[in-house]
């Protein structure tokens, strides 16, 4: 049977089935769960969720008021105990359960399910802002957690999907391969759970500002960097308003998206932070985002190649984090999923994963020989393989073959390099 509990009257051994509230107001990562010991429990009756409904088939009943110990009898709307407030206040996050790692091939399948419906998901929650409506960070509450999940199970799947669909609506293709890229290199940091959760949400929300901005110069396709320095400048101040006024996002969210233009040398906006002013999650965004922008159109340049756009990030000496930038390029690796490249054995080939024991060693997709000037049926090589003699010589050009546009190409040699699995 279900049953709706107050905070204060829930114990150990009880099953919960549903929490009431949002993912900000707990710390738990699994929806229903056992209270399995008295750390649980305090966590539980110390957040600031409205209460919670147990299932009494799969765990304890509520006691009745005579059986019930004075703690017990308190209500959730009493006043909470100094022990319940530091708990509330340090806000510690419970280990999510362990996820059972998949292979690119498996998780691409999932992907492309998460971002559909990621994306009708935010399409509604950027709308309600375009209309002037408060910011419901709940709405995307799922979102947030599906990136996040498929992420730990494959780092590169969701990323690369990304990363190979560019011709996708961009302000909701570029917030969630922001967000993936967050949580990955979150991970490659080593940051707690909790930390790389928030990393994930930062990606997402980075330019909701943009929602906020002039409509009646609005892009067709939402990217607002061309609209000119003073109007994009805005969105990040817009954004962060809107965030900070919604009430719920923690606070390195919101620097995250406030300063996630901001540079190491100062160079950045809106304030021309330098260095240790900049938190690090920003500092973390400002990679993310960066990446992620060049690999598309913008005024004045060209998109670059995932591999090309990893050494530009590195040739802008002073504008990010040397030691994030680093683990970074760890995360992506030094010829990212989507870039195409030239190999030894005079083929043009796409990176489709990464070998995590050699990062310079991706798998690839040949697809073109330059020998013969013709395309070739579709190869895959594990470059990292000790009987596989070939290797990368540069990044591909492109230009002058008899291919369709790379947009296209990309997708059509992801999807089919991980069509089964």
């Amino acid at each position: 049977m279900l049953k709706r509990v107050a905070l204060s009257e829930l114990e150990t051994g009880m099953y919960v089935h549903k929490m009431l509230g949002g993912w900000l107001d707990h710390p738990f990562w699994k929806a229903k769960f056992l209270i399995g010991d008295a750390n649980r429990l305090e966590t539980l009756r110390a957040s600031r969720l409205e209460g919670v409904i147990i299932d009494t088939a799969k765990g304890k009943d509520i006691r009745l008021a005579d059986e019930a110990t004075p703690a017990a009898a308190v209500r959730t709307g009493s006043k909470a105990a100094p022990g319940r407030i530091g708990a509330l206040r340090q806000r510690k996050s419970i280990e999510p359960p362990p996820i059972m790692p998949t292979s690119t091939a498996q998780e691409v399948q999932a992907a492309e399910h998460i971002a559909g419906a990621a994306q009708k998901s935010l399409s509604r929650a950027f709308l309600a802002a375009r209309l002037g409506k408060a910011l419901n960070v709940r709405a995307v509450e799922p979102v947030v957690r599906d990136v996040y999940d498929s992420v730990r199970r494959n780092p590169q799947a969701f990323s690369g999907l990304m990363r190979c669909k560019l011709s996708n609506e961009f302000v909701y293709r570029h917030a969630l391969a922001v967000s993936a890229l967050m949580v990955s290199l979150a991970a490659r940091m080593k940051l707690s759970d909790h930390e790389t959760y928030q990393a994930g949400m930062a990606g997402l929300f980075l330019d909701i500002g943009t929602n906020y901005l002039p409509k009646e110069i609005a892009p067709a396709n939402g990217d607002y960097r061309n609209a000119g320095a003073k109007i994009w400048e805005q969105h990040v101040v817009l954004g962060h308003r809107a965030l900070e006024n919604e009430g719920t996002v923690p606070r390195p969210v919101l620097e995250a998206c406030l300063h996630h233009h901001e540079r190491m040398d100062g160079t950045g906006f809106p304030k021309g932070l330098k260095a240790d002013d900049i938190g690090q999650l920003a500092r973390m965004a400002a990679l993310c985002d960066s990446f992620d922008y060049m690999l598309t159109d913008s005024a004045g340049s060209s998109p670059l190649d995932p591999a090309q756009a990893v050494r530009k990030l590195v040739e802008m000496e002073g504008a990010f984090d040397p030691v994030i930038l680093r683990q970074f390029i760890e995360s992506v690796g030094l010829y990212p999923v989507g870039s195409f490249v030239r190999l030894r054995s005079e083929r043009i080939a796409m990176v489709i994963d990464e070998d995590k024991e050699a990062n310079a060693k991706p798998v690839v997709q040949a697809f073109y020989s330059l020998a013969t000037g013709k395309k070739m049926k579709p190869l895959r090589i594990i470059l990292a393989d000790s009987d596989e003699e070939d290797e990368i010589v540069d990044i591909a050009d492109l230009s002058g073959l008899d291919l369709e546009a790379q947009e296209r190409l990309r997708e059509v040699l992801f999807l089919g390099a991980h069509s089964s699995g």
